[in-house]
């Protein structure tokens, strides 16, 4: 468990682009305030900056409590959540990626939450860099499905045993290797859909580097014949770092939501499901861009950050934080940079944090070296679209590289908690209570 607060006076500088005009920078003291003790001028330059200024704002009140799940391997790769023993508390799987092993861990009660959690060790593989739960053979024991890069680039089934009473025993696990995805390319990200309306669960999956792509994992009629599962390229890819199931068409099936970091295809888009006949035979999902080419956007998710009743989409580079506001018929960017003392960014989610109605934007970061905080949440001030935002410390200086943010109610208290992993000083896999 770790305390950590800030209590001085700190001013944050960001930027956007706008025309020349001159600029006050405006001391902020610890509450957010603006003071009146230091003020001067700037001059922008041929096409000017808009200098945001952005307080850090921190108080005994606020301090978030990091709550460990487990620390005891390396390099903790993401957190993927389901329930899987029908208590109706989510469960963690997690890939260790330079411990060389996959584990789950179940939520052991509100009441146990900040202690270490129940955990079993349910395969060993090379560089695991994102483990999901999925029931493959609809047996009703939730099974576990890993992803490998580095000189693996295997995907890998972990089979969960039948009786759910021997779950954490984890010689009744066994591991096997999804034999179309061996040595084929650096294995990102799976994500459990059912596509082709028949069978089992089918895979869609995400790589980087090499021929990297997004595609899909057929499931046979007996999902336990690992040789059976037929694999279909869908699009070209750099670095596939989200795959989110969602209904973007509004058409009653589910899409899947990509972002891509790197390479000529590179931004946020979604691939529109083209029905289960067609998925089938193989026929294209029709991309629809929404935006980032122009940049190496990391982690994604959805939300309503200005509670107009749509899903926009939250992104982050490792500059800023990028909002794509729905609208009925296009997306408009606002781009929010990211304020001083943090490290690149990482992910960004959404959710009102302090209970005052309004939403807020929960952020990771990598690089987060020496004093640099690897975790804050960010609130708007006159609205989410006038560019100032007051910056509230979550993390602190512990930790260099932290992963994609989860938003659950870990503690049951009806708000929101934020689960990460850690991958470099070894945090490990933990969740920071929500204090307000």
């Amino acid at each position: 468990m770790l305390k950590w607060a800030v209590n001085r006076r700190v001013q944050e500088i960001v930027s956007v682009r706008l025309p020349r005009q001159r600029i006050e920078l405006i001391e902020r003291a610890p509450t957010g305030e603006t003071t009146m003790k230091t003020r001067r001028s700037i001059s922008a330059a041929s096409f000017g900056i808009l200098v945001l200024i952005v307080g850090l704002e921190r108080s005994a009140a606020e301090t978030w409590e990091r709550h460990t799940i487990d620390d005891t391997s390396q390099g903790a790769d993401g957190v993927r959540l389901k329930d899987v023993n029908g208590d109706g508390l989510l469960d963690v799987a997690v890939g260790w990626e330079e411990g060389g092993i996959v584990r789950v861990y179940l939520h052991p009660g509100h009441d146990k939450v900040r202690q270490k959690w129940p955990v079993v060790t349910v395969g060993r593989v090379k560089s695991p860099e994102d483990a999901v739960f999925a029931d493959l053979d609809g047996d009703g024991a939730i099974d576990v499905v890993s992803c490998c890069e580095g000189r693996t680039r295997s995907m890998f089934v972990h089979w969960a045993p039948k009786k759910i009473t021997e779950y954490l025993e984890a010689e009744r696990w066994t591991t096997e290797t999804l034999d179309a995805t061996v040595q084929q390319q650096m294995w990102m990200y799976a994500l459990p859909m059912q596509i082709d309306a028949r069978h089992g669960i089918d895979l869609v999956t995400g790589s980087k580097g090499n021929g990297g792509s997004v595609g899909w994992l057929q499931a046979p009629s007996n999902a336990r014949d690992l040789k059976s599962w037929r694999w279909h390229k869908l699009q070209d890819a750099g670095w596939i770092m989200s795959l989110i199931a969602a209904d973007m068409d509004k058409d009653g099936d589910l899409d899947v939501l990509v972002s891509d970091r790197k390479g000529p295809n590179r931004g946020v888009y979604w691939l529109e499901y083209p029905g289960a006949d067609a998925a089938s035979k193989g026929e294209a999902w029709k991309r629809h861009n929404v935006g980032g080419h122009d940049r190496q956007i990391l982690f994604i998710a959805r939300g309503d950050l200005d509670q107009d009743g749509r899903m926009d989409i939250i992104a982050i580079d490792k500059d800023a934080i990028v909002w794509w506001r729905a609208g009925k018929s296009k997306w408009t960017e606002h781009v929010i940079p990211l304020p001083d003392g943090v490290g690149t960014g990482k992910s960004a989610a959404v959710l009102d944090v302090d209970g005052n109605g309004r939403n807020d934007v929960v952020f990771s970061c990598e690089n987060a070296k020496g004093p640099l905080s690897g975790m804050r949440w960010l609130a708007w001030n006159e609205s989410p679209t006038a560019g100032r935002w007051t910056s509230h410390e979550i993390g602190g200086p512990l930790g260099l590289k932290y992963d994609r943010v989860v938003l659950y109610d870990v503690d049951g208290d009806s708000d929101l908690d934020v689960l990460c992993c850690e991958e470099r000083d070894q945090l490990g896999v933990f969740w920071y209570e929500n204090p307000f």
